[in-house]
Order: C-alpha cells, then sequence, then structure tokens
C-alpha cells in the first residue's frame, strides 16, 4: 500500500470517527420527533418515555466525542438544535395536549414560554460556555427540566379528570421555565472523582438504590430524580438566606 493510499485511509477513519458522536445526537432527534407522533395520537406515556430516552442520548454524544477525540463546533451547534427539539418543543407540545390546552391562551402561553425559556438557556450556555465555572450550571438545564415535566406526565398519564390539579401544571410549566432562565446554581458533578474512596463507597450504594428502584417503577424513579435535582438549587439558596450568617471579626480581635 502506498503512502497516498494509507493517508485517504487515515483520513477515512477520522471522518468515520466524527460521524460516530452525530449518530447519538441524530438519535435524540429522532426520539424527539417519535414523541411529537405519539403526542398527536395522545400515547402521552410513550411521547414521555421517548424524552427520557432522548436524554439518555444526548448524555452519551458529548462523552463519546470526548473519548474519541471528535469534539467539534458543528457537533456542538447540533447538539444545541437536537435539544430544542427533544427537550424544548416536544415536552411544550405534550404537556399542552395532556392538560394544558383545556385553558386555551393561558395554557398555549404557558407551554409556549417553557419553549421559549429551554431556547435562551441553550444560548446562554453556548455564549458562557468557556466562561462559567464548569462544577456548575447557571440555571437548570434544560434536559433537566424536560425530565421534571415529563416525568410528571409519565407518572399520570391519562388526561387530568379534575381542573384544580391540572392547572396546577400551568404553575410547574412556568416554574420551570423560569429556572430555566435563572441564575440558581445547579451542580453539574463535572468535578466528582468516582476513584477517590468516598465515591467508590456512595456509587455503588447509590446505583444499587436506583437500579431497584428503577426495576419497580423507572418512570417514578426517573421523575423523582429529576423533581428534586430541579429543586435542589432554589432550595439550597433558600436554606442559606434562613440561616443566620457569621459575623465577621471585630477589628484587633485575635483570628
Amino acid at each position: 500500500m502506498t503512502g497516498a493510499s494509507q493517508e485517504v485511509q487515515r483520513r477515512g477513519v477520522r471522518r468515520g470517527v466524527y460521524v460516530i458522536p452525530a449518530l447519538f445526537t441524530v438519535g435524540n432527534i429522532f426520539c424527539g420527533y417519535l414523541s411529537l407522533d405519539a403526542t398527536v395520537h395522545a400515547r402521552f406515556d410513550l411521547a414521555a418515555g421517548l424524552i427520557f430516552l432522548a436524554g439518555f442520548l444526548d448524555s452519551l454524544d458529548g462523552r463519546v466525542a470526548r473519548m474519541t477525540g471528535s469534539t467539534s463546533a458543528f457537533g456542538e451547534q447540533l447538539d444545541s438544535l437536537a435539544d430544542v427539539l427533544s427537550f424544548g418543543l416536544a415536552p411544550a407540545f405534550l404537556v399542552y395536549h395532556w392538560a394544558l390546552g383545556a385553558y386555551g391562551r393561558l395554557g398555549l402561553f404557558a407551554s409556549f414560554l417553557f419553549l421559549v425559556c429551554g431556547a435562551c438557556r441553550l444560548a446562554r450556555f453556548n455564549v458562557q460556555l468557556n466562561v462559567v465555572d464548569k462544577r456548575w450550571f447557571v440555571g437548570l438545564p434544560i434536559p433537566a427540566a424536560a425530565g421534571a415535566l415529563c416525568g410528571l406526565i409519565w407518572v399520570l398519564p391519562e388526561p387530568l379528570p379534575d381542573p384544580r390539579i391540572a392547572v396546577a401544571f400551568v404553575g410547574i410549566t412556568l416554574l420551570l421555565g423560569f429556572l430555566m432562565v435563572s441564575t440558581f446554581r445547579y451542580r453539574s458533578f463535572k468535578d466528582v472523582d468516582i476513584r477517590s474512596r468516598r465515591s467508590a463507597r456512595l456509587v455503588p450504594l447509590i446505583g444499587f438504590l436506583v437500579a431497584a428502584v428503577a426495576a419497580w417503577r423507572p418512570d417514578v424513579c426517573l421523575a423523582g430524580i429529576a423533581l428534586v435535582y430541579a429543586l435542589s438549587a432554589p432550595v439550597a439558596r433558600l436554606v442559606t438566606a434562613l440561616l443566620p450568617r457569621k459575623a465577621p471579626p471585630a477589628a484587633g480581635a485575635p483570628a
């Protein structure tokens, strides 16, 4: 084999490596598209489950790109566009047809605001990618917001008969939209070292508990995790505000 043919082969391999993470992103888009179709046919549990599957694929594309050294600006932009569809449009469309449609323009406004806030959250994340502390997300990530909303729908897939419960989802949808564009800081867990001694004890235990609950009721498990994460930052901010602050030491006092 000549040197020229070897170089062509190496270029083909490199191009193939760049395609691999894009396939996961395309899978994410496909799940969001299928979720829209399931919503149209009133299969709300399937529509919600597909959004969680999209979230699983979304968590893989970036990891695969970093593992294979195939990160690119094209992949980042494609991932953001996929997230707008799967975690913005599809959940907004789902919650509107599931419960908010009965409230007319108010329900339409709440679901549309969720979509707009999700798009703004992604735009802010893209421009602050190399500015903010990697240990924290500023605002609730759009996949987590979609997970919290769709997790509740997955647990209660039938249209809500009680209008008092249905109207609560107007508030929940608006709240999740606000959390996405807020300045609340959410842990990214990118700084967690799973090889440390403490993680070696906690990770298997937490993994076992999550697996046990997921085997029993995956909808309840995923909805609970998403809701706890969504509420973690505002609750932490509230606790910090309520706790008494330590007074600074007086001048000349020993430290």
